[in-house]
């Protein structure tokens, strides 16, 4: 009878270990068949191949998946200076998962970044993309060092001020 008693509750403790954590009544979040897809779609859904990733638009997302998410040497140039789409790939192989979502929770992120949507993901999904760029695997190179303003880059740059028109 022990035994029984003994091999339910383990039997309990281990179901309770594999349901995935469900997020807050009423709070949205990604559901898929599992976190590296809802990573996948994430990053589809959130444009971040859009600067994260070389030619990107230009190809009409038509870019391998090995290819993607490793930064761009183009600048985006604005009243902040030059910022830099960072290669996610590398940044996820060098953070820890809680490091990864302290990094969008905490850190200050220069334009074109967009800061006031990243603020709002539920901490779920923040994993979710983080283990589906680590699943990516290491690939490519560092990305240039953001620039402050009135420091001339060495790179290209897309222009981030509007121009207002000729009249």
């Amino acid at each position: 009878m022990r035994w029984i008693m003994f091999a339910a509750a383990v039997a309990a403790m281990l179901s309770a270990c594999s349901k995935p954590a469900e997020p807050p009544a009423g709070q949205p979040h990604v559901v898929a068949a599992n976190d590296i897809e809802a990573g996948r779609y994430l990053v589809m859904v959130g444009s971040c191949n859009d600067c994260h990733t070389e030619g990107f638009p230009q190809a009409g997302g038509n870019i391998p998946e090995a290819q993607r998410l490793t930064g761009r040497a183009i600048g985006y140039q604005g009243p902040w200076g030059v910022s830099y789409a960072t290669n996610l790939r590398l940044l996820a192989q060098s953070t820890t998962e809680d490091g990864w979502v302290e990094i969008l929770k905490t850190k200050p992120l220069l334009p074109p970044m967009p800061t006031q949507n990243i603020s709002k993901m539920t901490e779920r999904d923040m994993r979710a993309i983080y283990r589906y760029i680590h699943a990516l695997g290491e690939a490519g190179g560092p990305e240039p060092d953001n620039l402050p303003p009135g420091v001339a880059p060495t790179t290209p740059v897309e222009n981030m001020v509007p121009i207002p028109p000729k009249v």
